[in-house]
Parts: structure tokens; sequence; C-alpha cells
């Protein structure tokens, strides 16, 4: 009896410690099995604008995880009830729902039933493959025990609930509500969340899209379980269950007007922050970009019409960026007309500048070092530097032009001559500052004949200077990133470097202007402030040929560039037309969006104002009378008509037949008179409008003889 007892009791102590080795081996084992880094899910990216407002998403998964605090306690019973109604008893693995799987798979005849647990699913999902092995189960059970053993049954859920595909793209429970209701999980009824239970078992089956009929059964279903499981009252259920399947799929799509800017998000991402792509793809960040999303979808559109585009077939290309001029943010970016996505972005493609390098290398370095005025006269002659000889696109020279005047008529020869005044080291000196380094040392700079060239963006950035106070910033895409935990991991900078004076700033503003207003830019209409250059870069041997086109331009709040051309330029790939295209093209941009128009620049403090150019007439009416006053004895009065311009000056002299003399001058009026005058001899007088500004001489009057005055 004893030896009975001691028997029973060896094989119950031996079962207990075989047990127990055997629990601790499953353990011990799980530490070998789980990979704590695999339940870190893909999250999708999600990009907001400067307001918050969703945007789109960057994903391999499109995922949101959601905290299970913010997940319905009525879904959270939906999933409970169809997938593991134990859930909460067992500790991975239900021994009961195995059995009753094995003995309905049996009465059956086949696989009917399963008994595998939300841990199991969770297991198999994340850190297994779908290879049915027995290998491969016993795993799913060693990680599900252990995964119960790490985590408690409300992290565990929420993970399942995370990691789940409801089909149409949509991983875990937050995508699949916004995508089949457009709402967030914490707003979802009851039937939708029965509903979104119902699909993960056959996403494509229980589709609510593609079968409706099928997936409202099976959301019956779950809501019959949820009342079975004690979830619902019977009368809540029958009321559910009446309901229809209300769906309001909001579907992300990739907007193909987003490309440029998007792929310009992957690589600030990875140069400034050290994100990878994969990293943003998968990372969950929340990502704020400076886009204006209406600007951008304005150029996408005006981009695709060939109309805009001289070329000489559809191929012709161009590219477009726009920047805030406080922030330095990118609002738009076209990197091509049919921009795919890591693609060529022509943004940040060097191509020659053409004239649009003037105000940067050669009249804002001039104005800076104090050597020259805005209303400075310049020489305007065609000259040889050795064997360099620029000409004048208009083939006319006239000997001398304000810089004023050689800016907004574009004239080349002042530009070379005020380079060679300035220096080749001095010009590179104020590029450098403004962002833009080049390799050349020629005087063709002056002109845009560059090695290398310069990129849109690069143009944009420097053009910020004029546009506030002579400052530039580094252009960037992403004004901040936060990491799924909430956590701001990066954000812009805000650091300003000097390139210009304030005073050399506004004094370009404001010839940039006149350029806009009277000059190479005049084309096309745009009603708000607006300062800017043209650019051109002919093709040899091509008649009227044309290799690049540019205007780059900005108004008080933004600044950009517009490039057009080929890809590669040759005979019979150029363009017909010069830089009025995409100066039309910016204003259209401009004025067929959103962005409020400000109808003046506003002058910054202790700056110097530019007036406007004073601009000469010739006098066709001079007239001379000759009267007699009693203080002033014979006093010869001229009139003329005088010009609107009040600033005008004009200068009298007397002429005989010996000599010239200067008498002097009036400022605004058409009045002057002569006294004493010596009636025995009298001499003819004529006229000559002066410019204080430019301190020149326009064309002379026909010269008068007074006569006596008979109305008087």
């Amino acid at each position: 009896m004893k030896r009975k007892l001691f028997l029973s009791l060896f094989v119950i102590i031996g079962s207990f410690v075989l047990g127990l080795c055997g629990y601790l081996l499953i353990l011990y084992a799980g530490d070998y099995v789980i990979d704590d880094k695999k339940l870190v899910m893909n999250s999708a990216t999600k990009l907001v604008d400067e307001d918050g407002q969703f945007i789109t998403k960057l994903y391999y998964e499109n995922r949101d995880i959601v905290r299970i605090k913010e997940i319905p306690e009525y879904v959270q019973q939906a999933f409970v009830a169809v997938e593991d109604t134990r859930f909460y008893q067992h500790h991975g693995i239900d021994l009961q729902a195995i059995a009753r799987a094995i003995y309905k798979d049996i009465i059956a005849g086949g696989k009917v039933e399963g008994g595998s647990t939300i841990t199991q699913q969770l297991a198999k999902n994340v850190f297994l493959t779908n290879e049915k092995t027995f290998l491969r189960k016993t795993k799913e059970l060693i990680i599900a025990i252990n995964l119960e053993e790490e985590y408690s049954k409300q992290e565990l859920l929420e993970m399942y609930l995370n990691q789940i595909y409801f089909g149409h793209g949509a991983y875990g429970i937050q995508s699949a509500s916004k995508f089949y209701f457009n709402k967030n999980v914490s707003e979802l009824s009851v039937e939708e969340g029965a509903l979104l239970a119902a699909i993960p078992k056959a996403p494509s089956t229980y589709s609510p899209i593609l079968n409706p009929e099928k997936s409202k059964q099976r959301r019956d279903l779950v809501i019959n379980l949820m009342e079975k499981r004690g979830f619902l009252q019977p009368e809540e259920a029958v009321r559910v269950q009446g309901k229809t399947l209300s769906l309001n799929v909001h579907e992300v799509e990739r907007d193909p007007a987003l490309l440029t800017y998007i792929d310009m998000v992957f690589d600030e991402a990875k140069t400034r922050y050290q994100l990878s792509n994969e990293e943003l793809l998968r990372g969950g960040y929340t990502i704020t970009v400076p886009l204006h999303l209406e600007i951008q979808k304005t150029a996408f559109e005006l981009f695709k019409d060939q109309k805009n585009f001289p070329g000489v077939d559809e191929n012709v290309e161009g590219a477009f960026v726009l920047l805030d001029n406080d922030t330095g943010g990118v609002l738009a970016s076209i990197g091509g007309r049919r921009y795919v996505s890591r693609g060529i972005n022509r943004v940040v493609i060097k191509r020659q500048p053409g004239s649009t390098i003037k105000p940067l290398a050669v009249y804002g370095p001039a104005l800076e070092e104090d050597e020259f005025e805005p209303y400075s006269m310049l020489v305007d002659k065609k000259l040889s530097y050795g064997e360099y000889e620029p000409s004048n696109y208009s083939g006319i020279y006239k000997g001398e032009i304000s810089m004023y005047d050689a800016l907004v008529e574009s004239s080349n020869a002042p530009a070379v001559w005020m380079l060679d005044r300035v220096g080749i080291d001095t010009a590179k000196k104020y590029l450098t500052k403004a962002g833009i380094t080049i390799p050349d040392q020629g005087l063709s700079i002056a002109l845009g004949g560059l090695k290398e060239g310069i990129s849109p963006i690069a143009m944009a950035k420097a053009y910020r200077a004029f546009a506030r106070g002579g400052k530039v910033i580094e252009p960037h895409v992403i004004s901040k990133i936060v990491n799924r935990e909430g956590k701001v991991i990066g954000e812009a900078s805000t650091h300003e470097t000097e390139a210009f004076s304030k005073q050399t700033a506004w004094y370009m503003t404001r010839m940039l202007e006149g350029v806009v207003d009277n000059g190479t830019a005049r084309v096309g209409t745009y009603q708000g402030a607006l300062a800017g250059k043209t650019g051109t870069t002919n093709l040899p041997g091509v008649e009227n040929g044309i290799k690049d086109a540019w205007f780059v331009g900005f108004t008080p709040s933004v600044v950009g560039a517009i490039w057009m051309g080929y890809d590669s330029t040759d005979a019979t790939h150029y363009l017909k037309g010069g830089s009025g295209s995409p100066t039309r093209l910016f204003k259209k941009i401009l004025d067929q969006s959103e962005l409020k128009k400000v109808t003046a620049f506003s002058a910054p403090k202790d700056v110097e104002e530019l007036e406007p150019p004073i601009r000469l007439t010739e006098i066709d009416d001079v007239k001379a009378d000759l009267t007699f006053k009693p203080l002033g004895l014979f006093t010869v009065s001229l009139k003329w008509k005088p010009s609107e311009d009040e600033r005008v000056e004009y200068r009298i002299y007397e002429e005989n037949t010996k000599s010239v003399k200067y008498v002097g001058s009036v400022r605004g009026s058409g009045d002057f008179e002569i006294e004493n005058v010596n009636i025995f001899s009298i001499p003819s007088y004529f006229v000559v409008p002066f410019n204080s500004q430019t301190k020149e001489e326009g064309t002379k009057s026909q010269a008068v003889k007074p006569t006596f005055f008979s109305s008087k």
C-alpha cells in the first residue's frame, strides 16, 4: 500500500516537474523566438500643412497606429466575440477552443473551425510565415505563451487591432475606419465596429465594397455573437442588425500634382534629418510641410497645357518653384511637365540662367561696393575684352545708358562693362553670399554664360535677398517632423545670412519692378506688386533658337523661378520663343491661385527711396516774346509746354553767331525770363531738358529769336 502511494506521489511530482520544466523550456525558447523589434509595426507617415490639415500619406502599409483607449469598448468586444471569445480567460492558448475545433472538424470530415486565439494570430502574423508545418505551429504556441507573459491583455489586443489587414490597402483598425467610413476609430458606431470585425477573416470575400451582401451577413453574425457573449442586449442587437452598410469610402490616392514635392520631402528627410526613404515609409511620422496646395495644383494644371510652352514639339520641359519670403518654405514645386516619382527633378537641375544673373552678379555688387548708383551712367558700346565681344540683342548701342535702363532693357554691353569695372572676384563674392557657387572666371558671367549653370531653386533662394532686406535663408520642404510618440525630432532652420545691404536690396526691388512694369517682363497680367528679371540663352547655329528661357521674380510675400527648355537641346529640339513664355506663366500661376495679392512693396526702415526714372521729352514749341518792363527794361519771356513730370529741369542757352552761353535753368515749369536784353543785338535762345538723376541733357529745342509781343 505504501509502495503504491509512494509510486503515485512520485508520478504526480514527476509530472509536475516535467510540466514545470516544459513550461520553463517554453519561456526559455520564447526568448530566442520573439524579436521585440518585429512588434514595431510599419506605420504610414502623414503630410500636413501649416494649419495641420491632412495632405497625403507615405507608406509601405497604410497603417495609422492607435492606442487601445481610443478604440471604443464595443468595438473591442466585436473582435473578441468573433475571433477569441475566451481572450480574457486564457493564457495564449485556449484548450477548450482547440478541443471544440478538433471535434467539429472530425464531425464535418474536414477543417471547418479554427482554434487560434488572438494572441496566436498576432504571433503568426508578426513573427512567422504562413507555412503549415508542425514546427511552425509549435513556434506559434511558444510565442503566444511568451507574449502573454510579457504583455497585458489590453496591450496584446492593441497590437492585434493595429496589425491586422482589412482589405483595399488598409492595415490596422484606424486606417480601416478612415477608409470605409471616413472617420476616426473613436467615432465608430456599434454596427460599424461589427462590420470591421467581420472583414479580417477573408478581406476580399467580406469586403463591403466588393461583396456587400456577404459582408452584411457576416456583420450580423458578429452582432449575434456579441449578443450571445453578453456584450449587447437582444433588443439592441436586433436594432443594429436592421441597419444598412452605411459606407463613406475615403481612399487616399497619390495626387500626381504632389509627386515632385513628395520626392523633395524624401530627399530633405534623408539629407537634413538622416531619415532613410524606408524609415519614412514605415515610421509613422507626422511631417508639417509649407506646401500651398492650391498653388501646387494650379501650377500642375498649367504645366500640362502645351500652349504655355513654346517648344518645337510636345517634349519641351519646364520647372517651377515658389518660396515663402518670410520662412523660405517651398510653397509649390513642379519638377517637370510629366514628372514621375523619383524622376528628374528639374527644380534642382542646373541650367544656364541668362540675364537673370545680372542683378546678382553685376548690378547688386556694383551698388553694394558704392561705386555706382541706380541712375549712374554706364558705357553702352560694342567693345572687345580680349576675344570676348558681347553684343546687345537689339543691335542698338546708345553710347551711355543708366544702370536702371540697362537692367530694364536687359542690355548686355553695359552689364559686361560694369562687371569688368567691379571685378569678377567681387561678383563671385556676392554670388557666394547669396548661396551660388560657380567655377567660372570670365566676363561671360555677366550674361549667365556659365559652365555648370544654376538651378531654379537656387535662383529663387538668391532673389529672396532682394525681397527681404538683403537676407537669404535656406529653402525647405519640411517645417517640422514629429515621431509616432509625438516628439519633435526636427525643425526647419530660421537662420538667415546677409547677401546684400537693405539699401541695395531695396534699390534692386524698385529696379526689378521697372523690369516688370516697363521692361522685358511686361508681358502677361498680374494685378499685384511684382518685381523680377527675364533671361534667355541662345542656341548657336539655329536662327532664333533658344536653349533656356527664364523668369525669376517676387511679390511682397513670395519669390519663385520658372525655367523652360529641353533636357537635351539640339538643332531639332529647342524653344521657339524666349522669356515671354515663362514670364506669362509665372503671372498666370499667381493670378489664378488664391494667394493674396498685395498691391505695393513696403520699404524697409532706414532706406533711401528710389524715385521712378525721369524721362526727357523733346521740346518743339518754344516761343520767345520781347517786352518792356519799367524795372527790367527789355525782357525776353520764353514759354514752352513742360513735361508732366515736375522733376525735369530745363536749361536755357543763348546763341549768337560767335558763341553759345548758358543763361539759367528752371525745374518743372515752362516759363523763363531774361531781363536787360540789348535790343540792338538780340540773340537766339533754345531750351534743353536735363535729367538730374543721370546728369544728362536731352535733345535741345529749336533756337528762336524774340519778337515784340503785341498783345500786352
